[in-house]
This record gives C-alpha cells, sequence and structure tokens, in this order.
C-alpha cells in the first residue's frame, strides 16, 4: 500500500505562491492517479486536481484552473502542487491522494485508496 507524506504548506500573502510536494514511500503503479483534495474549517473536502501517473493527464476544478499546476516526477515517486495567485481566504488542509483508478471532480472520500495526512495553507489578507 502506497503511503503518502505532504509538505510545503505554510503562510503566504495574498497573491502569493506556494509549492505542495507529496511524496510516496514506494513505487507508484502505472495504474495510479494522483491527486489533491482541500478542506476548509466546517466544509466538506473538495476536488482540486489530479494527475495520471503513466502519461501526466490532468483534471482541475475550474476554481483553481489557470492558477495551479499538477506535475509529478515519477523517478521520486513525488507530485507537486504550484499554487500562484492565491487569493485571501479561509485556511485550509490540503490532502495528497492515490488511487488506482481515475480521480477527478466526481471522486468520492471512499473512493480514494490512500490519503496523506494533509499540510495546512494560510493566505494572508
Amino acid at each position: 500500500q502506497v503511503q503518502l507524506v505532504e509538505s510545503g504548506g505554510g503562510l503566504v500573502r495574498a497573491g502569493g505562491s506556494l509549492n505542495l510536494s507529496c511524496a510516496a514511500s514506494g513505487r507508484i503503479s502505472s495504474s495510479y492517479f494522483m491527486g489533491w483534495f482541500r478542506q476548509a474549517p466546517g466544509k466538506e473536502r473538495e476536488f482540486v486536481t489530479s494527475i495520471s501517473w503513466n502519461i501526466g493527464v490532468t483534471s482541475y476544478a475550474d476554481s483553481v484552473k489557470g492558477r495551479f499546476t499538477i506535475s509529478r516526477d515519477n523517478a521520486k515517486n513525488t507530485v507537486y502542487l504550484q499554487m500562484n495567485n492565491l487569493p485571501p481566504e479561509d485556511p485550509a488542509v490540503y490532502y495528497c491522494a492515490a488511487r488506482l483508478g481515475i480521480v477527478s471532480m466526481k471522486t468520492k472520500d471512499y473512493d480514494i485508496d490512500c490519503w496523506g495526512k494533509g499540510t495546512r495553507v494560510t493566505v494572508s489578507s
């Protein structure tokens, strides 16, 4: 089973950028999709973006499209989330996720095979 560890969260000013990383403990099968979800206090966890491990097909939530970029380094078993032009908003925990199948805005929490513990992102101003 894949183990996921996120890093890179923290405090950033509105309009700024932040890059998150998600490191997997072992080799990720080519059939996996990797994704990022986020959850703010009092709100449901929501899909942010995903990428297929084999050929790197990406999907983005409408709210982040054009500002966020997901990428992966297969040799390092690591997926990244580059977040640009962050608006001021409530803090949110960003979770890395893995699934043996498609990850998209339709994916439910119970469909995910493995979750990271999350990394907190706070945008000031």
